[in-house]
């Protein structure tokens, strides 16, 4: 049988892996959102966040699940492609069950297309198994938009069975295309990520109820006091605060990089993955050893900016008179990127720095 090669197929354009790492991202911050709300919940009796985390991933996988639907439905509309194809090499995996998963290289034949190299894995009963062998030909089959997405049929029309015994194909070159299509580590990184950032959103929104629930079972202090109090404990994947005392602000000269230095404090200081900066509030999630995700030095920021950052976006952005203000840093995007976020009588906006301190976008109250 001739076989006429050509380019391999290929998986998905940019825009689908772009939305595939944007599922991936939510899917992670569902689950560590839940995850965090229930044992918050736990922790604190607290009867609605422990139903938020029970409730919001159910809620999550009903809206997939309905958004996929009408994908689905196309995808199940349109008849599967048959096809010839040769055993290039297969290999078994230890499996407890009698079906054994069976990575197999594949060169297929369509009739109207040319021949191309597909990796796949499909589970193969044992009984079964001595019937496969390298340069045997199978039918398989494949839907006409995904031709990565290949099965091998184990029960072919007599006609096809019959054009599958008398049939020899040659290699298609080579390297082989994955049968499912996936981004691999950088997926798992992102859904990783997502799951720590969304775990420890919870944590740092009740902080104050984790960390101070015991603070009436402590003697009281001789007297009020107005210096800095750092309280740092590890969480998923760790982190740390400090509250000013009354009549001090972090916009104060040397108060910020004063609190991050008291967070920091030793030669083998942690990275960070976010930090946030509300008026006599700092918040640092700290990135968990040996990981990946894109972290920083706090050190690092230019805290000479940060005062007058916020002033431009509390008079500039048109958002009336300020009630509150808050600075994120982080480098999900690649570079460090400080997010400056007012609210006020005629709503919300926000204002983004780089890592100097020069502003790249403003977003205006609408």
């Amino acid at each position: 049988m001739t076989v006429t090669t050509g380019a391999p197929p290929t998986h998905r354009a940019p825009a689908a892996r772009v939305l595939a790492f944007a599922g991936g991202f939510l899917t992670g911050g569902v689950i560590g959102v839940s995850l965090a709300a229930f044992t918050v919940g736990c922790i604190l009796e607290h009867v609605p966040l422990v139903v938020t985390g029970v409730a919001l991933p159910v809620a999550y996988g009903l809206l997939v699940l309905a958004a996929g639907a009408p994908r689905r439905a196309r995808e199940a509309a349109v008849a599967p492609r048959t096809a010839l194809a040769v055993i290039e090499a297969l290999e078994a995996r230890t499996s407890e069950y009698s079906d054994v998963p069976v990575r197999f290289d594949l060169t297929v034949a369509p009739d109207d297309a040319p021949a191309y190299r597909v990796e796949i894995t499909q589970d193969i009963n044992l009984v079964d198994l001595p019937d496969y062998r390298p340069r045997d030909v199978l039918v398989v089959q494949y839907p006409p938009d995904r031709p990565w997405r290949v099965t091998i049929v184990k029960r072919p029309t007599p006609a096809w069975e019959e054009r599958a015994a008398g049939a020899r194909i040659d290699s298609a070159p080579g390297p082989a295309v994955p049968g499912e299509p996936g981004e691999g580590r950088a997926a798992g990184f992102v859904t990783l990520l997502a799951l720590l950032l969304g775990a420890a959103a919870v944590v740092l929104l009740f902080r104050a109820d984790l960390f101070d629930r015991d603070d009436s079972a402590q003697p009281p202090a001789a007297e009020p006091s107005v210096s800095s109090t750092v309280s740092t404990s590890l969480v998923i994947p760790g982190s740390g605060t400090v509250t000013l005392g009354p009549g001090r602000s972090m916009l104060d000269t040397g108060e910020l990089r004063g609190a991050v230095d008291s967070l920091l404090d030793g030669k083998n200081a942690p990275q960070a993955l976010t930090l946030v900066v509300q008026d006599r509030l700092l918040s640092v999630v700290f990135a968990p050893t040996g990981t990946g995700a894109p972290q920083f030095d706090p050190r690092s920021l230019p805290f000479e900016r940060v005062p007058a950052l916020v002033e431009e976006a509390r008079t500039t952005l048109g958002i009336g008179a300020a009630q509150t203000w808050q600075l994120a840093a982080d480098r999900l995007t690649g570079a460090l990127t400080l997010r400056v976020s007012v609210t006020g009588t005629g709503g919300a906006a926000l204002l983004e720095a780089d890592a100097e301190g020069t502003v790249v976008r403003r977003s205006p109250a609408h």
